[in-house]
């Protein structure tokens, strides 16, 4: 709510000197909202990472537990704040009243065990970087969902219109806030169904940061989905740069080791990665998941390619799929 504190930090990478009006831009968005922004130590780009880990580690750690920051927003994701997760205290963070975590692509990284391991909601959808953006028609803005009462329900629809490819020119234009959204874009339901409808919580992001964590105690995944099997659960998958084999391996390893087994149904971004000629992006999802005893939605709307819908992880979800409706409905329990 306006009055209270963001915290800023790249927990991987940082902003270059390039790009640093556009995240000036976007706190200045946050300030002009009434809210008051805290800007980290760790958010320069002197390599890939914004900081060394512990130093990363650190600041992310003390802005998650104190009890005067509302929500912490990183800049944007990366590559490998995997670095992270053995120096975070997952067991504290259990003990703590929750803060707002959000974002999306390698910050999921740290998201999900955030979720899984410690019990606390995390919102995907968008970075420090998108704040300016107005939502698109029918979909939420991160700042209205975090907003939200205890216990409200939140319907977002699909978009009608996709952007191409790619993101704004930030050197260029670092105050842009209007979507380029012209290539027409639909839901569609893996093996060509015409009507699903599901439900579950919530727990996913980008595939080649979770992807790493199949196996390790920071997922636990399968776990989770089992402890909360009354509920069932709705895993969201979308990949960022692979090309399709990389996505079939990736996804079939996840599936062997029990990620989608208790899966109401699953959702899968619009993929930015690349098609090849002899592969698509769906054809790998087909692939990995078409065997799956639960619906399999392609081409939602979150992930690398605009527009983005803001989804609470942990929260309970309705999946609508139809020739006349393509909605999710979240409730903040």
């Amino acid at each position: 709510m306006p009055g209270d504190r963001i915290g800023v930090t790249a927990p991987s990478s940082g902003v270059r000197p390039d790009l640093r009006p556009r995240l000036d831009h976007a706190v200045n968005v946050l300030r002009d909202k009434g809210f008051e922004v805290l800007l980290g130590e760790c958010l320069g780009a002197p390599t890939h990472v914004s900081a060394p880990k512990r130093a990363r580690a650190d600041e992310l750690m003390a802005m998650l537990v104190d009890p005067d920051i509302a929500a912490v927003v990183p800049p944007w994701g990366g590559e490998t704040s995997i670095d992270l997760l053995d120096l975070l205290d997952f067991d504290l963070l259990a003990a703590c009243e929750p803060t707002w975590y959000v974002g999306f692509s390698d910050t999921t990284t740290t998201m999900v065990p955030l979720t899984t391991r410690s019990g606390w909601a995390t919102v995907h959808g968008w970075n420090l970087m998108d704040t300016p953006y107005a939502a698109a028609p029918g979909q939420l803005h991160w700042l209205d969902v975090v907003s939200a009462a205890p216990g409200a329900t939140l319907t977002q629809t699909a978009a009608t219109h996709r952007r191409a490819t790619g993101w704004d020119d930030y050197v260029g234009n670092p105050a842009v806030e209007a979507m380029t959204l012209d290539v027409p874009t639909r839901w569609s339901v893996l093996g060509g169904e015409r009507e699903v409808r599901f439900g579950g919580r919530l727990i996913g992001g980008c595939v080649e940061v979770l992807a790493a964590l199949t196996g390790t105690a920071f997922s636990n995944l399968p776990r989770w989905a089992q402890e909360r099997a009354e509920d069932g659960v709705v895993v969201y998958l979308e990949v960022c740069e692979w090309r399709p084999y990389d996505v079939a391996r990736a996804l079939h390893g996840m599936r062997l080791a029990g990620w989608f087994a208790a899966a109401a149904g699953l959702l899968i971004g619009r993929p930015a990665g690349p098609d090849l000629p002899s592969w698509t992006q769906s054809e790998a999802v087909a692939d990995a998941l078409g065997g799956l005893d639960c619906p399999v939605v392609l081409d939602v709307d979150f992930g690398h390619t605009q527009p983005s819908m803001t989804f609470f992880n942990g929260a309970v979800a309705e999946v609508t799929v139809t020739s006349t409706a393509q909605r999710i409905t979240q409730t903040l329990a």
